[in-house]
């Protein structure tokens, strides 16, 4: 993949309760991410069967897909930060290696 002068970062995307999200969000920040992108109401097809995005009573009763992009170096203990937190609720990480044009949005 060409990546034409591109900087190599880390995104991490969360699904989880809504309930659990804040605490996504203090993982986020305690690993020193400076933002995050976060969408309420996701839907899908998983583990725990499939999952509507609809709310049923309130923000809390829905998913929430998290994502942030951090510098590699602040990658491991965010990950591992949030394996902690996954042990102890339903929800789900992924990790991939992705490229920005303006790494200093991310220091």
């Amino acid at each position: 993949m060409p990546t034409n002068g591109l900087t190599k970062m880390t995104k991490i995307e969360v699904v989880v309760a809504g309930e659990h999200a804040p605490a996504v969000r203090d993982q986020f920040h305690s690993a020193g991410a400076t933002g995050f992108t976060s969408v309420s109401g996701v839907s899908g097809l998983g583990h725990h069967g499939y999952h509507q995005g609809r709310l049923l009573f309130n923000q809390q009763a829905a998913l929430e897909l998290l994502i942030t992009v951090v510098p590699d170096a602040k990658s491991e203990p965010l990950i591992a930060g949030l394996r902690r937190l996954l042990d102890g609720s339903p929800g789900v990480m992924f990790v991939t290696d992705t490229y920005v044009s303006r790494p200093e949005y991310f220091s």
